[in-house]
């Protein structure tokens, strides 16, 4: 029996698997739509699915690294426990390879890919891994960077995989170098290269912020503007890298310690895993209850 678009969204609102796992199960089973379910059952994917309103905010960032091409990406699961499993390691390891090989432009794109150009769609391959942990596991984000012979990739993954950064150090080949920096955006967490990057409508909030403390505090007018450009300095130092003092020698700005090693930093991406997502709030005792009551 032909498989159509009816029958896989009738399968998907049966089971809430995604549509390439229906229209999988629906042409294993010739269209018969008990044996798609129950198809799905045995491959653990309706069960993968039920596990898609968890919170999953913990996990882990990591980078794979071929040639002059460079992923860093970040994949969520429900607890810091799993991140421990070699089975997720491995997940980690197929989707950087995949990403890199690839090259899709969302999220989105990725998981409707064959896995490194073949085989199952990467969807499958996530719900298949979900299955056998047993937990909800997403590909939440990710950056590719490129660079050329001439330059050097900085990667630091902080505990583990909690904060990964990937910057590009343009000009130097001293990997070491391109290292410590991206260790330096790790620590420190800049929001911006330089002042320049910084919004207009930003700079000038700050700036009118600084000019109303200082007349707060009784200052002369004729004072107050070289304060305010001494205070917006201070700013500076605090969310732009270059401005920054460099962490493994905090006599130097990290802008000279890049051009000690002929090198420019143009930018850098830096995930933390879980930030801006919603945390599960642990209950130690309300966990052994729920426990007790099954």
């Amino acid at each position: 029996m032909a498989v159509n678009a009816k029958m896989v969204k009738e399968l998907r609102e049966k089971t809430g698997a995604g549509m390439m796992d229906c229209k999988k199960a629906l042409t294993e089973t010739d269209g018969n739509m008990e044996k798609a379910v129950d198809w799905l059952r045995e491959k653990g994917i309706s069960k993968a699915q039920k596990k898609a309103d968890r919170i999953a905010a913990e996990g882990s960032a990591s980078i794979e690294i071929s040639g002059n091409t460079a992923v860093l990406f970040e994949v969520n699961c429900e607890t810091d426990f799993v991140t421990k499993n070699d089975q997720f390691k491995s997940l980690l390891k197929e989707l950087g390879q995949h990403l890199l090989s690839q090259k899709p432009e969302t999220v989105e794109e990725a998981l409707e890919q064959k896995l490194h150009g073949d085989g199952d769609v990467l969807s499958s391959y996530i719900t298949d891994v979900i299955a056998k942990i047993g937990e909800k596991i997403s590909l939440r984000r990710f950056v590719i960077k490129e660079k050329t012979d001439n330059d050097a990739f900085g990667a630091y993954l902080h505990m583990g995989g909690n904060i990964g950064v990937l910057t590009v150090l343009e000009g130097s080949t001293d990997e070491q170098a391109a290292k410590d920096v991206a260790m330096h955006v790790a620590a420190v967490n800049p929001r911006y290269v330089s002042s320049d990057e910084i919004p207009e409508e930003e700079a000038n909030a700050e700036r009118e912020v600084l000019k109303t403390q200082a007349m707060n505090e009784g200052k002369p007018e004729n004072i107050v503007e070289k304060m305010v450009e001494g205070r917006m300095n201070k700013f500076y130092e605090e969310v732009c890298l270059l401005q920054q003092s460099f962490v493994k020698d905090p006599d130097q700005k990290v802008k000279n310690f890049v051009e000690s090693k002929g090198g420019t930093i143009t930018g850098f991406d830096r995930f933390e895993v879980g930030e801006g997502m919603e945390k599960r709030e642990e209950n130690f005792a309300d966990e052994v209850m729920s426990q007790v009551k099954k």
